[in-house]
């Protein structure tokens, strides 16, 4: 239910960005995040947004340099890369939360980002 584009390769520094589209109504949506899986690492939470009050948040690491934004009326979430670094290489998963739901249960099925010093 859900189709992630935007991923490659690109170069440190340069600027990246991801988009989810989601097939699921907008009402029954409480948050959309951004994980993100490197080789030999856990998945982990890179950004994540409530539907709708859009408040978001971030991983430490990419805080300043990551913005989470969502579309409510074209029921997609984007994921906007901007100084990217080496250690961002992963590969990426939109994730969606339904309401009344303690976990995500809606994922992509990944898109490679993969960024060259």
């Amino acid at each position: 239910q859900l189709v992630e584009s935007g991923g490659g390769l690109v170069q440190a520094g340069d600027s990246l960005r991801l988009s989810c589209a989601a097939n699921l109504r907008a009402s029954l949506i409480l948050s959309a995040a951004w994980f993100r899986q490197a080789p030999g690492k856990e998945r982990e939470s890179v950004a994540s947004i409530y539907w709708n009050s859009g408040y978001s948040s971030y991983l430490d690491s990419v805080k300043g340099r990551f913005t989470i934004s969502r579309d409510s009326a074209a029921n997609t979430v984007d994921l906007q890369m901007s100084n990217l670094r080496p250690e961002d290489t992963a590969v990426y998963y939109c994730a969606l939360r339904r309401v009344g739901r303690s976990s995500f249960e809606y994922w992509g099925q990944g898109t490679q980002v993969t960024v060259s010093s």
